[in-house]
């Protein structure tokens, strides 16, 4: 694969925090656990990873890649920064899924637990949709801002309580193209 343009490796005004390599490696393993708990469970072809946007979208389709079942793919899409740095704590779901998810093993995939208000409320409104399970798999998790208490099932990285960017996040909708996780460098 050839290396992403120069325009997109610069660091600044980032400070890289995760880098591609050990994002890949974890995505990986991320990949195996999943992959051996749903055959576990017997889930056969009735799993749904479903990606959480518009943050999930670059990790979800590098994990799939890496589980080896036969599965659906679905979107939600959610807001509740805005252009912000901070969370308004408002949940508001801007669009919901496409097709049901009753009696399915469901894998909600999200880029980052920060305060936990959305991935709870997203938790409960999809339980309320009946799946035969639902788990939870995030990227990253900054326990520092935890005002919500959330079970995360799979989780790539726990990270300190900065405003971070790349491999999907964003701020004001740039930078999620980085192929590395970095944190703003604000003097």
């Amino acid at each position: 694969m050839a290396a992403p343009p120069s325009w997109n490796r610069e660091k600044d005004p980032f400070v890289e925090l995760i880098g591609s390599d050990a994002i890949t490696r974890r995505v990986a393993e991320l990949g195996a656990a999943i992959t051996a708990d749903y055959k576990a469970l017997g889930a056969g072809e009735d799993v749904v990873v479903l990606g959480v946007l518009k943050g999930s979208v670059i990790f979800l389709a590098d994990l799939v890649r890496y589980i080896e079942l036969p599965l659906a793919m679905d979107f939600i899409g959610v807001a509740s920064y805005g252009d912000a740095t901070v969370s308004s704590g408002v949940v508001q779901i801007t669009q919901d899924l496409t097709k049901p998810i009753e009696h399915k093993h469901v894998l909600l995939v999200e880029d980052i637990v920060d305060t936990g208000h959305t991935v709870h409320y997203l938790l409960e409104n999809l339980g309320t949709r009946k799946p035969a399970s639902l788990k939870l798999c995030s990227l990253l998790h900054k326990p520092d801002r935890s005002e919500r208490a959330v079970h995360i099932d799979y989780l790539g990285f726990t990270i300190p309580n900065k405003f971070v960017v790349g491999y999907g996040l964003d701020v004001a909708q740039r930078y999620r193209n980085l192929p590395y996780i970095g944190y703003v460098n604000q003097p």
